[in-house]
């Protein structure tokens, strides 16, 4: 019902910074739970930052913390992951996801129902 199609992955040095972008399209996300999920080569899909429907609460994997920025543009459809200071150990397919619910809580990937297909973040040292 909602499609997500991440973009602005890439290849970066180490402490350089990239933007992730997340069109949604099928619905409005006016009301949707939005978040970030990366998944590195033989590692688990982990959190990485969410954001409430409002835009008014955020949540940050705590590696991350201080470095990404999780953000919303409703009238875009968009959401973004600015990642500044980047480090070899975010190297990973990073994920777009949404649900159409606020359950209290932005960290649990069982919650989300729509994924995008993933963008490539390469940090090189």
């Amino acid at each position: 019902q909602v499609q997500l199609v991440e973009s602005g992955g890439g290849l970066v040095q180490v402490g350089g910074s990239l933007r992730l972008s997340c069109a949604a399209s099928g619905r409005a996300i006016t009301t949707y739970t939005m978040g970030w999920f990366r998944q590195a080569p033989g590692k688990e899909r982990e959190f990485v930052a969410g954001i409430s429907p409002s835009g008014l609460m955020r949540d940050y994997k705590d590696t991350v913390k201080g470095r990404f920025t999780i953000s919303r543009d409703n009238a875009k459809n968009t959401v973004y992951l600015q990642m500044n200071s980047l480090k070899p150990e975010d190297t990973a397919v990073y994920f777009c996801a949404s649900r159409g619910y606020w359950s209290g809580t932005l960290r649990r990937s069982t919650e989300y129902e729509y994924w995008g297909q993933g963008t490539q973040v390469t940090v090189s040292s």
